[in-house]
Parts: C-alpha cells; sequence; structure tokens
C-alpha cells in the first residue's frame, strides 16, 4: 500500500469513527459475510452512511438494489425507509441471499426487504414491470452488466428518481481500460451512457478510503 493510500485508509477509519458508531447489526453482518466466506466487496461502513443519508435526505419510499451480497449495504438502506417503505433487492447466488436474509432477519429490518434471487437481467423485467416505479436504485453488481440493468431500471424509476452505480473509476482504469479487463471497459461506457442521457442530470464522484480508489455514479432523472 502506497504512503497515499494508506493516509486514505486512516482518514477513512477516523471519519467512520465519527460518524458510523459501533452498530452490532451492521458489524454481525460483516463478520457473518466473512465467515461464509463471501468476497470482501461490500461497500464501506462511510459509504453505507452516505447511502443510509441520500436515502434519507431524499425521502425514499421504494428502493430497488442490484447486488445484495451479504445484505450490509441493504442493512444502510432498509434503515432510511420510513414506515411501510420497501427495498427490493436483487441477488444472483442463493448462498449469499441466504446470510443476506438471516443477517437483516437479526437486524429487525426483515419485512422491509425482498430479496429476489437469480440472475438480474432475467428477475428485473418482472420486478420493473410490477407497476410502482422505484425512488432510488443502488446498482452494485456485475459490472459488465452495468449499462443493461440501467437500460431496464430506466422503466421503472419517475422524475426525481435517484440512481447510484458503484465502482465506475476502478483505480483509475476507465480512463483506458486494458483489453483484459472487461469491468473496467464495461463501467467506462455506462459513464458515457449516463453523462448523455438527456433524462438525467448526473456525475461520477471519486471516492477513495479503505476501498481503494474508486468512484459512485450519482444520476436524478428530470
Amino acid at each position: 500500500m502506497s504512503k497515499s493510500s494508506n493516509l486514505f485508509a486512516i482518514i477513512d477509519q477516523y471519519v467512520a469513527d465519527l460518524f458510523v458508531p459501533p452498530d452490532e447489526a451492521l458489524e454481525s453482518a460483516l463478520a457473518e459475510a466473512k465467515s461464509a466466506g463471501l468476497p470482501d466487496i461490500q461497500v464501506s461502513p462511510t459509504q453505507g452512511k452516505c447511502l443510509y443519508l441520500l436515502a434519507k435526505l431524499m425521502g425514499a419510499r421504494r428502493i430497488l438494489e442490484i447486488g445484495t451480497l451479504g445484505g450490509y449495504s441493504t442493512l444502510w438502506l432498509a434503515r432510511a425507509l420510513p414506515e411501510g417503505g420497501r427495498v427490493v433487492t436483487l441477488e444472483l447466488e442463493s448462498a449469499h441471499a441466504e446470510i443476506a436474509a438471516a443477517n437483516l432477519k437479526r437486524a429487525g429490518l426483515a419485512a422491509k426487504v425482498e430479496i429476489v434471487v437469480g440472475p438480474a437481467l432475467e428477475t428485473l423485467p418482472r420486478v420493473c414491470g410490477a407497476g410502482q416505479p422505484f425512488d432510488l436504485v443502488f446498482i452494485d453488481a456485475d459490472k459488465e452488466n452495468y449499462c443493461r440493468y440501467f437500460t431496464q431500471v430506466m422503466t421503472a424509476v419517475h422524475s426525481g428518481s435517484l440512481i447510484l452505480a458503484d465502482n465506475v473509476v476502478r483505480n483509475g482504469a476507465v480512463l483506458a481500460p486494458p483489453r483484459d479487463d472487461s469491468a473496467a471497459q464495461a463501467t467506462r461506457a455506462f459513464n458515457a451512457m449516463i453523462a448523455a442521457d438527456p433524462r438525467l442530470e448526473a456525475v461520477v464522484l471519486q471516492q477513495v478510503g479503505v476501498k481503494g480508489h474508486d468512484g459512485m455514479a450519482l444520476a436524478r432523472v428530470r
């Protein structure tokens, strides 16, 4: 780890210590995911707090998440919901979904969350065609399908909806994606897609911290 990267991680921990106090449900979710051997690719605590605040600020009542993993980000989003709010989260792996369900139950949030298991490109048409648009969408799954996810998501949002997409800087690889880096190629295409879409007001924010150098796209539907 470079000196600057180490400093980013130290500051990230400093921010987390200030704004993300010890929380049994959150810490248990991370511990259970680690114990089960899930990849360590969930959002960081400070990123989770950011998701929570964004959902709170816009008063989101219906949230769509693509990429559940162990339910850590799902937990943050569900906590932001008002009474009667709902998160629909899509997860490819049934084993991951089981861990997420247990984490959400432990946190007392199971009633607010529906976990849909299966390839998102197959489950999204049903979820997006249910007739109720989403106020906030968080995309954090396989990068190669970000453009396809976005196209489908745009059928299930409304004016003022917020679409978030994680990992769209890839440690700078989006500037000139290597031929063998399909994730960087896909996220570069995704960034260009949302930038050119007249239905959106969008930006990409760089992020540094314990997860390294990456970024999140934020797009508001006009």
